[in-house]
């Protein structure tokens, strides 16, 4: 492609990662976020096939890329936010155990639905390339090697024949960190005495209601500002506690390091956002008094 197209499609993505970082940082149990959630990632794939439809990818290697790493980003994560949005609506009102109940089954058609195609997730998560330029370039399909026949179902100017796979791995794995999220927090609720005053805030009722992205920001800075022992403390004793502390699956949090330096601007938002906040916050209560 030439340089105007990538650039499209860094632009779509980097505006993408943004949209969906504010979805994160809201309640997913709302429904209406996760319709924001379905609309941003749709508009985005949208703008990637137009992209696509319209140049021609420089070599085979340029078009495993989109297809293994670029789309199914996107893709997957509209597969999360369906999958998510289906199960607000379907979820019961009632009982505790019910709702328990309920994201277990949710939990055991994940894995009903991963085992049947464990070999090429296998592949995939062990960044295998062998068979990249079967699975990931167009016009290359193989029936022998095709297990998802909802492939023969879509367009084959803007999907080949794995890439459909790929996302559906990358909304499982969100989708796992979710429903494991909620289900450790209905088993607190469940097993949380009555308090006699319920004013009162314990340890069990601290929140994150942040993003995850924000909160491995906040560990990575505090670990390299030698704030907790004296910088000998571990990046995964510090998550680890942390997600005790607020009942939160921080999943790979190594890797979203990762994407956070990855980014072109402002790569700690979060820290500079406390600090802004902080300042406002003073200059308010200076004002008072």
């Amino acid at each position: 492609m030439n340089e105007k197209a990538k650039l499209k499609i860094e632009k779509a993505l980097y505006a993408f990662k943004e949209s969906i970082q504010e979805i994160e940082r809201s309640d997913l149990s709302v429904i209406i976020n996760t319709s924001k959630g379905i609309q941003i990632s749709r508009d985005c794939l949208h703008q990637l096939r137009l992209i696509v439809r319209a140049n021609q990818f420089d070599s085979i290697q340029e078009e495993i890329d989109f297809f293994k790493e670029q789309k199914p980003f996107v893709y997957g994560r509209l597969k999360f936010f369906v999958k998510i949005h289906k199960s607000i609506l379907e979820r019961p009102k009632t009982s505790i155990e019910r709702q328990r109940k309920f994201i277990d089954q949710q939990l055991e058609e994940i894995d009903r639905r991963r085992k049947a195609f464990l070999d090429f997730e296998k592949y995939y998560l062990q960044k295998e390339t062998k068979l990249d330029k079967y699975y990931f370039v167009r016009g290359k399909d193989s029936s022998e090697l095709i297990s998802d026949t909802s492939h023969y179902y879509t367009d084959p100017e803007f999907s080949t024949s794995h890439d459909n796979m790929v996302a559906q791995i990358i909304a499982s794995e969100l989708l796992i960190n979710h429903f494991n999220s909620e289900l450790h927090y209905l088993r607190r609720k469940e097993l949380q005495p009555f308090a006699e005053n319920p004013s009162i805030m314990t340890l069990e009722d601290l929140e994150w209601t942040a993003s995850k992205t924000d909160l491995v920001e906040l560990i990575y800075a505090l670990q390299a500002s030698g704030a907790i022992q004296n910088g000998n403390a571990e990046i995964k004793q510090m998550a680890t506690i942390c997600e005790k502390i607020f009942s939160i699956d921080l999943g790979n949090f190594y890797r979203t390091y990762l994407e956070i330096r990855e980014r072109k601007m402002d790569r700690s938002r979060f820290i500079k956002h406390l600090k802004k906040s902080l300042d406002q916050k003073m200059e308010n209560d200076d004002q008072k008094y």
